[in-house]
C-alpha cells in the first residue's frame, strides 16, 4: 500500500492528547509544511498563530459551545486565519492549509483535530471567531477559519474501514 494512502486511512481525529511536549524540530516541520500549502493565484492569504501557552489554550477551548474543549489538553494549537482582502478563495485556501497541517502531523506521529471556528457560536450567541479574535489580537480583516489542535495521541483508533466507503458517491462523466 502506498504511503499517502496509508496516511489517509490511518489519520483519525484525535481528541485526547498525552502530556508529552512536541519536539522543536517537529514544530519547525509543521511550520514549513503549512507555508507550502497551495493557494489560488499564489495569494498566500493565510496566516497562522501557534499557541502553546496553557492559559491561552484553556481560553481557546471555550471559544465555541461544542467541540473545542479538547484544545485545553493539546500541547499545541494552530489558529488558521485568512486575509479577506487578498483573495476571494481564502476559505478554500485556509481549509487546504488546515488539512495539510493535519496530514503532516500524522506523518510525524502526532494526532490532530480540526476545530471549526468560522460561523460557529458560543452558548451566549457570540461568534466563536470574535472570541478568538479578541483573545489573540487578530485584526478585523482576518477571518478565523479553524484551530488545529496537535499533540501526541493518548487514544488509539482503528484505521478507516474500506468496506464502509460510500462508493455510490463516485460518478463517471455525468451525475447518475
Amino acid at each position: 500500500m502506498n504511503t499517502f494512502y496509508s496516511l489517509l486511512k490511518n489519520r483519525r481525529s484525535t481528541r485526547k492528547f498525552s502530556t508529552q511536549t512536541i519536539e522543536n524540530d517537529k514544530i519547525e516541520t509543521l511550520k514549513s509544511t503549512v507555508l507550502m500549502s497551495p493557494t489560488g493565484k499564489n495569494a498566500k492569504e493565510w496566516e497562522f498563530i501557534l499557541v502553546d501557552d496553557k492559559d491561552i489554550l484553556a481560553s481557546l477551548a471555550k471559544s465555541k459551545e461544542h467541540g473545542s474543549e479538547l484544545i485545553a489538553k493539546a500541547p499545541l494549537a494552530i489558529v488558521v486565519l485568512g486575509d479577506t482582502t487578498k483573495s476571494d478563495v481564502w476559505i478554500e485556501d485556509c481549509s487546504i492549509a488546515s488539512i495539510i497541517l493535519q496530514l503532516q502531523a500524522e506523518e510525524l506521529g502526532l494526532g490532530s483535530c480540526w476545530v471549526q471556528i468560522r460561523q460557529r457560536k458560543q452558548k451566549n450567541g457570540t461568534l466563536a471567531e470574535d472570541s478568538v479574535r479578541g483573545l489573540l489580537d487578530i485584526p478585523s480583516h482576518y477571518a478565523v477559519v479553524s484551530i488545529v489542535a496537535i499533540g501526541y495521541k493518548d487514544e488509539s483508533k482503528k484505521p478507516k474501514d474500506e468496506s464502509t466507503l460510500q462508493r455510490e458517491k463516485i460518478h463517471m462523466n455525468k451525475f447518475q
